[in-house]
């Protein structure tokens, strides 16, 4: 794709114009604003964005960084955030223009838990990236146990199951076995508890008078932010976690922990981040939301491009103290279609951390229904709802008419080509297996959320005495 494009008078106008923007952004948001819009019809040219400090940001640092939010006439400030409630309120209060976001927070008020400011996703920051360590403690009581090839290593994926003598062992001393994740509705608790279920560990239910999601549980989850996680387990506060890169990686580097699976081998493919508006901004905004989109489909393209050359270059962004601030061995550990799990054991893992390749900043409607079957199965949704309600649900949310009409504005404009681009009617099709062996069928989401071993049955609710 070549990155060249013809400018008129017109066009170099608003070129010149955009670059008067960016130079002056420090002295004035108005006056920075007012030419672009002129020019271009960007409502809001100059905007702030939240971000964790996770691997995942990757698609806004480049966004950033090669110049593709400038090219689109767009004048950008990233900032960190705390954790995820800080970020979910700065753009649910109007601090934040957009952000990094978990996609369970997208779709949270829609399913009517949290947060009541609709919020919606025109662009998929990536899928997959997210993997489960456990400490040096666990792992030396676990490893003896686990299963090794020829060449000596353990065999991967590694079952939850290898942690149940452990969990007994824990509650015959008087002590709960613990292990954290990001936030109630992350990925990451997802998988962690699709993980531990799969293994026969019950992660527990969320009810009315329990948001810590411990009834039940034999693992008991707690939240920590994604760069605490280390330093939190090295404490003994927890056993192990699920997180996304680089804080895997950091505990094989500082020796302190070991990943024992990647989210691919959980559930299969699974969506991770979005990018997240208020659905009151998209409205108000279009031309901002479609350059935007623009901006980050292009960033994404530019991350997956031949096979990943571009990665390295991404991975010396990424290090820099504004962004994520790890450090780049850390970041290569995971950013190049492989992943250490340990000293000398560096393994191929080309799915784990995709933004384009397999469509994968698509929003499909299948990804966002995949959440709120796991909201379901485990509380959050109290009662049994129906496959349409699911449906009608993600459609408020997942918004692929916006992404279509920046990806078809792109490929008009010779920045990308159409076979590049998904041709769907929001439905990915799944074809990693789940560690369980389940199907995910998002066409019957309410039989799937009912249908496993370890979760709330047809008929179940939750309530504040109990599951009923």
């Amino acid at each position: 794709m070549s990155g060249r494009w013809s400018m008129n008078r017109q066009g170099m106008i608003a070129a010149l114009l955009a670059g008067i923007a960016v130079a002056s952004c420090g002295k004035s948001a108005d006056t920075a604003e007012k030419p672009v819009a002129s020019a271009n019809g960007i409502e809001k040219p100059v905007l702030k964005l939240g971000f964790i400090k996770l691997t995942d940001i990757a698609p806004l640092v480049v966004a950033q960084e090669k110049g593709f939010f400038r090219e689109e006439g767009l004048t950008v400030t990233l900032e960190p955030q705390a954790n995820w409630k800080v970020l979910l309120d700065g753009v649910t209060g109007g601090q934040l223009d957009g952000a990094h976001m978990l996609a369970g927070q997208v779709l949270a008020a829609s399913a009517g838990i949290g947060s009541k400011v609709p919020l919606v996703t025109p662009f998929s920051l990536d899928i997959n990236g997210k993997g489960v360590t456990v400490s040096n403690q666990v792992w030396d009581m676990i490893a003896p146990t686990l299963p090794k090839g020829s060449d000596g290593k353990v065999q991967m994926p590694i079952s939850a199951a290898a942690l149940k003598p452990v969990v007994a062992k824990f509650k015959a001393e008087g002590k709960p076995f613990k292990m954290g994740m990001v936030f109630p509705v992350s990925t990451h608790n997802y998988v962690l508890r699709y993980w531990l279920a799969a293994g026969g560990l019950n992660p527990g239910y969320y009810l009315p008078a329990d948001t810590a999601g411990v009834t039940g549980a034999d693992v008991q989850l707690s939240v920590t932010p994604p760069p605490q996680m280390p330093a939190t387990m090295e404490a003994g506060t927890i056993n192990g976690y699920s997180v996304g890169e680089p804080w895997n990686q950091a505990s094989v580097a500082k020796k302190i922990g070991v990943p024992v699976i990647v989210d691919p081998d959980i559930a299969g493919t699974t969506g991770d981040k979005v990018f997240g508006l208020t659905a009151d901004f998209a409205k108000k905004n279009p031309n901002t939301v479609k350059a935007l989109t623009r901006a980050l489909i292009r960033a994404s393209m530019w991350l997956d491009a031949e096979g990943g050359k571009n990665r390295p270059e991404a991975v010396k962004l990424l290090a820099s103290s504004k962004y994520v601030g790890a450090d780049e061995k850390v970041l290569m550990a995971s950013m190049t279609g492989k992943f250490t799990f340990g000293a000398g054991d560096t393994r191929n893992t080309p799915e784990f951390n995709l933004f384009f390749d397999q469509q994968a900043s698509y929003p499909f409607y299948s990804d966002g229904i995949w959440y709120l079957t796991q909201m379901r199965r485990w509380g959050q949704i109290a009662e049994d709802k129906t496959d349409q309600w699911y449906l009608d649900t993600v459609k408020s949310v997942y918004r692929p008419d916006l992404y279509e009409a920046a990806a078809q504005s792109l490929v008009a404009d010779g920045k990308a080509s159409a076979d590049q681009f998904p041709k769907t009617d929001g439905f990915r099709v799944y074809t990693r297996k789940a560690i369980d062996g389940v199907p995910f069928d998002a066409h019957k989401p309410a039989a799937y959320a009912a249908g496993f071993t370890i979760g709330l049955k047809p008929g179940q609710k939750v309530t504040p005495a109990g599951v009923k």
